[in-house]
């Protein structure tokens, strides 16, 4: 099967990874690029490792209007920047935005892609998760389901690494000599993906997440995420891991494991990792995951969302192990 793809925004982190995923699968085709700044470049201008076969693509410059016929288009663009031209692409064209501006937006599918693949199947309009919410959502998600937890009352302790900020500038306060040896908070009480976090833990659990506490922080490594959750609950650690692994039984790419997970176990792949740690005599349940921020936390699951909507099975082309070391 010959699946015509295009990637917008291909020259931020994770347009790069779509374009590295998509260069080895078997039947995505990358037959256009597109970008703003990066305009007629080549992509071996660009990404000098890419194989032979891509190296002379010349990136366009983005205008929904005029694209080739492409059967998906995959949107890499910063939060607020996609919403209208997004709309003006052909509707015979199917999207998954792995930006933030389509999440939990009317027409568009959220694209929880291990949790819920089958409404994902067929879909044309498809939005993909951020990366905290990816890591914690698949945490949560069986004991949610479960009501091992109270939904209303869950704090999240997240890191991410310094990729998750996106390429930025040259000026950019994400710079080497500003992110070595710095640990930094941000987006306090505010953050951009606090809103689908707590939409999706209202969907899963039926109840109300009005005291969700969210705080991501910066840490001085290229990619990957880590989330501990801090939840009530009176269950036991082995019936949070119970009801995990059959919550994932028929899942490819969550690993349930008894041990805390780290980052290095997803590097460079799809893999969500999570794990459970329970005191009912202290009604504390504490979950954890793990993703690569640029693989499962935007290309990585963006394929897989892609196979789901092409009639795919959802592991084609992305069966490569972790990067380890």
């Amino acid at each position: 099967m010959n699946i015509r793809v295009g990637i917008v925004g291909i020259s931020g982190f994770g347009g790069g990874e779509a374009m590295r995923l998509i260069a080895s699968h078997p039947s995505f085709e990358l037959v256009y690029a597109a970008g703003d700044g990066t305009a007629g470049s080549r992509l071996v201008d660009l990404f000098p490792g890419v194989p032979v076969k891509l190296a002379e693509l010349v990136i366009q410059k983005w205008d929904p209007i005029t694209i080739p016929k492409l059967d998906v288009l995959f949107a890499s663009l910063p939060t607020g920047t996609s919403t209208e031209a997004l709309a003006s692409v052909p509707k015979g064209v199917r999207i998954v935005d792995i930006g933030g501006d389509h999440r939990y937006v009317e027409g568009w599918v959220y694209g929880l892609a291990d949790v819920w693949p089958t409404q994902i199947e067929g879909q044309t309009r498809v939005s993909n998760p951020g990366c905290f919410p990816a890591a914690t959502l698949n945490a949560l998600a069986p004991l949610l389901v479960n009501k091992l937890i109270d939904p209303m009352n869950i704090v999240i302790d997240a890191k991410t690494g310094i990729s998750g900020a996106g390429r930025g500038s040259a000026n950019s306060k994400f710079g080497y000599a500003e992110s070595n040896e710095n640990l930094v908070p941000y987006g306090l009480l505010e953050h951009v993906h606090m809103p689908e976090i707590a939409k999706t833990i209202e969907r899963l659990s039926g109840g109300s997440a009005a005291g969700l506490v969210f705080t991501p922080h910066l840490v001085p490594m290229t990619r990957g995420v880590l989330v501990t959750i801090y939840c009530r609950g009176n269950a036991t650690t082995s019936q949070c891991l119970d009801a995990a692994r059959r919550f994932y039984a028929e899942r490819a790419f969550v690993r349930v494991t008894d041990k805390p997970p780290q980052t290095k176990w997803a590097t460079g792949s799809n893999l969500s990792f999570v794990s459970y740690a329970a005191d009912p005599e202290r009604n504390l349940v504490i979950a954890m995951g793990v993703v690569d921020n640029l693989g499962k936390g935007a290309a990585g699951q963006a394929i897989q969302n892609a196979n789901l909507i092409c009639g795919l099975s959802e592991t084609v082309g992305l069966d490569g192990a972790p990067v380890w070391p």
